[in-house]
C-alpha cells in the first residue's frame, strides 16, 4: 500500500467511500468514478469533498456511505500522520489539493499563528482520550484490580521496575504517540496551565523512568496493533493508544492477550476528531462540508458513529456505546507554544526514548548508476541534516547507524554512533561523507545481503550488551539475482533466536524492484514495505517512525 511523506502527500493512498451521487434538480455533472487505490482529485469534483486525513478514521467507511446517501456528498481520503498534515496545512501545501483536514485533533496545528488564516471551520465529530492498554495478566500482576485508579506515576514507576513494557506510536508524527508523550509530561511536571519549557525540565526525570518501559514504536496505529498481535507472548504487557484503539482490538484478539483500559486518575488528553474546512476551499465545497456535518451530529448518526467505532458522541444526550465509561478524565495542559512542543518532541528523539540500533542495506549494483544512486545519496543524506526542529527526520542522538553498500556481494560495513550534544553534527557529517562515497555496479544479492545484517545486529548487542529499538532498512531497485535466495533466506530467518526475529526489515520498493520478493521480506520478519517510487526521500523519512 503506497503511504504519503511529508514531501508527496499526492501520492498518498486515496479512498472512495461511495463513487455515485445523488440527483439533484439542478443535475451536475456526476464525479468521475475512481477506485481505491486512485490519487485524490487534483482539482474540485461537484459533489466530493477532497479531505487529508488520519488512516485511523479508515473505520469511518461504512458511515460515510450512509452519509453519501442522505447528502449526496461523496468523501475522498488521502492519508498521512496527523503532525505532518499539520506542516502540510501551514506551508500551504494542502491550498488547491484538498478542501478540509481531518485529523484527531488540531492543538499542534494551533499552536502555529501561521496556520489560523488557513482554517475556515472546526467541527468535532467523536471523541476518545488516550489511554493505556494493559494485558489483564500483567495488570493482575502489578496488583491494580481492575485499573480505574491507575495514576501516570504509577505506570512510570512499574516501568523503570521492569514490570510494564508497552509500545507506543512516534509522537513526532501520530496524535496518539504525541499525546500521550504531553499527558505524562503534564501529569509529572504538576503544570495546571499550559505546558511551559521549565514545566518539561521539571518532569524530565519521571519522563526518563516512564520512557525506560517503551519496548515497540511505530509510525502508525495500525502496525503497532499488528506488532503487538505478532510480539513473543508476554513480551509487550501493553499498548499506549486511543481508547477506541484498544478496545476495538480486544474485539480480535486472543483472550491471554485481551487489554483492560487504563485511563489514569491524574488526567488525560483526548482527541476530539475536528472535520475541519480549509480557507482555500471553494464555496460548493463548504456547502458540501456543511450538509456532511450536519448529518454527522444527528443523534441516530452519533450513535451509528460510537457503535461502529468505540468513540465517544459530541451531540449532547446521545448515550455512548455499550462497554464505554460514561465518565470522563480530567483534561491535561497542552504546550503553551509551538517552540514548547517541539522542544518536547526533540527531547524525546534524542534523551527520553530508548536509542536506536539501524541498519540500511542499501544496493549499490550496476543498475543504480546515474539518477537513482544520485536520489538515494539524496534521500539518505537528508537523513544527517539540522534542519528537524522536532526530530522527525534526522539520525538521532545516541542512535547507532550502519551503512551496508551491497551489489554481487556485500561491499563495505560502516558503523557511526551519534553522541549526544556538541559532537552529533561532526558525526552526522562523517555518515554523510560515507553515503556521498557511494559508487554502483555489479549484481543485486538481496537475501545474502539481509543475512549479513542481521549478523551485524548480533554482534552488536553481543558487545554492547544494550537493549534498543532495533530495524533493518533494506532499499533496492532491482530483483535479487545472486546470493542466497529466497528460500535460503527463511531457511536462515527460522533459525535466529526469538530475540533476533523480532528485527523487522523495512523494505523500499524503488526502480524495478521486485515488489513480491520485498513484500515477502516485510511479511516475515514483522517489517512494513514503504514505496518510493513516487518519493524515495518521503519513504526514508516516514520509516524513521518505526526505528
Amino acid at each position: 500500500m503506497r503511504r504519503s511523506g511529508v514531501r508527496g502527500l499526492m501520492a498518498g493512498l486515496a479512498l472512495l467511500v461511495a463513487t455515485s451521487v445523488a440527483a439533484c434538480t439542478s443535475s451536475p455533472a456526476p464525479p468521475p468514478k475512481t477506485g481505491p487505490t486512485d490519487p485524490p482529485a487534483t482539482s474540485a469534483q461537484p459533489g466530493v469533498l477532497r479531505v487529508l486525513a488520519g488512516s485511523e478514521l479508515q473505520d469511518m467507511a461504512p458511515v460515510l456511505e450512509e452519509a453519501q446517501k442522505a447528502t449526496g456528498v461523496t468523501v475522498q481520503f488521502a492519508w498521512t500522520g496527523s503532525l505532518d498534515g499539520a506542516d502540510a496545512v501551514s506551508s500551504g501545501r494542502t491550498e488547491g489539493k484538498y478542501d478540509a483536514i481531518w485529523f484527531p485533533s488540531n492543538q499542534y496545528l494551533h499552536l502555529d499563528e501561521g496556520s489560523k488564516s488557513k482554517l475556515l471551520s472546526e467541527t468535532p465529530i467523536m471523541a476518545s482520550p488516550v489511554a493505556f492498554g494493559i494485558r489483564s495478566a500483567v495488570l493482575g500482576d502489578l496488583g491494580w484490580g481492575d485499573g480505574s485508579k491507575v495514576t501516570w506515576g504509577n505506570l512510570a514507576e512499574a516501568a523503570s521496575g521492569g514490570k510494564l513494557s508497552y509500545g507506543m506510536a512516534d509522537p513526532s508524527r501520530s496524535n496518539s504517540g504525541f499525546s500521550a508523550l504531553v499527558s505524562v509530561a503534564s501529569a509529572f511536571s504538576g503544570a495546571s496551565s499550559a505546558l511551559t519549557e521549565a514545566d518539561v525540565q521539571k518532569a524530565t526525570p519521571q519522563l526518563k523512568q516512564f520512557f525506560t518501559g517503551q519496548k515497540l514504536t511505530s509510525g502508525s496505529s495500525g502496525w503497532l496493533a499488528q506488532a503487538y498481535s505478532r510480539a513473543e507472548r508476554g513480551s509487550i504487557g501493553a499498548l499506549v493508544n486511543y481508547e477506541s484503539v484498544l478496545l476495538s482490538m480486544n474485539r480480535t484478539l486472543a483472550a491471554d492477550q485481551q487489554l483492560t483500559v487504563v485511563r489514569p486518575t491524574d488526567g488525560v488528553i483526548s482527541a476530539n476528531y475536528p472535520l475541519t474546512l480549509l480557507s482555500s476551499s471553494a464555496q460548493r465545497e463548504r456547502e458540501s462540508f456543511q450538509r456532511l456535518t450536519s448529518y454527522l451530529l444527528k443523534e441516530d448518526v452519533q450513535k451509528r458513529i460510537s457503535e461502529l467505532t468505540l468513540r465517544r458522541p459530541v451531540t449532547a444526550g446521545v448515550a455512548p456505546a455499550a462497554g464505554l465509561p460514561t465518565d470522563r478524565r480530567h483534561e491535561l495542559p497542552f504546550p503553551g507554544t509551538r517552540a514548547v512542543a517541539d522542544g518536547l518532541l526533540s527531547s524525546y528523539q534524542n534523551e527520553l526514548r530508548r536509542p536506536s540500533r539501524t541498519v540500511y542495506v542499501l544496493d549499490t549494483s550496476g543498475s543504480m548508476a546515474g539518477q537513482r544512486l544520485a536520489s538515494l545519496k539524496s534521500a539518505m543524506g537528508r537523513l544527517t541534516g539540522a534542519d528537524d526542529t522536532r526530530g522527525v527526520r534526522r539520525f538521532r542522538d545516541r542512535e547507532e547507524v550502519t551503512l551496508i553498500s551491497f551489489a554481487s556481494k556485500v561491499k563495505s560495513t560502516k558503523t557511526h554512533s551519534v553522541p549526544t550534544g556538541a559532537g552529533a553534527q561532526q558525526e552526522l557529517a562523517s555518515i554523510n561523507g560515507d553515503v556521498q562515497a557511494l559508487s554502483s555496479d555489479g549484481g543485486t544479492a538481496v537475501y545474502s545481503s539481509l543475512q549479513e545484517a542481521y549478523r551485524v545486529i548480533q554482534r552488536q548487542q553481543s558487545a554492547a550488551g544494550d537493549d534498543r529499538f532495533t530495524s533493518i532498512v533494506l532499499m533496492t531497485d532491482g530483483e535479487s539475482n545472486e546470493g542466497a535466495s529466497d528460500k535460503d533466506f527463511r531457511t536462515f530467518y527460522g533459525g535466529l533466536s526469538s530475540a533476533q526475529r523480532a528485527t523487522p526489515v523495512f523494505p523500499i520498493l524503488f526502480g524495478d524492484a521486485a515488489k513480491e520478493q520485498l513484500q515477502g521480506i516485510a511479511d516475515l520478519t514483522g517489517g512494513k514495505l514503504f514505496d518510493g517510487t513516487g518519493s524515495l526521500d518521503g519513504a526514508f523519512e516516514e520509516i524513521r517512525g518505526y526505528q
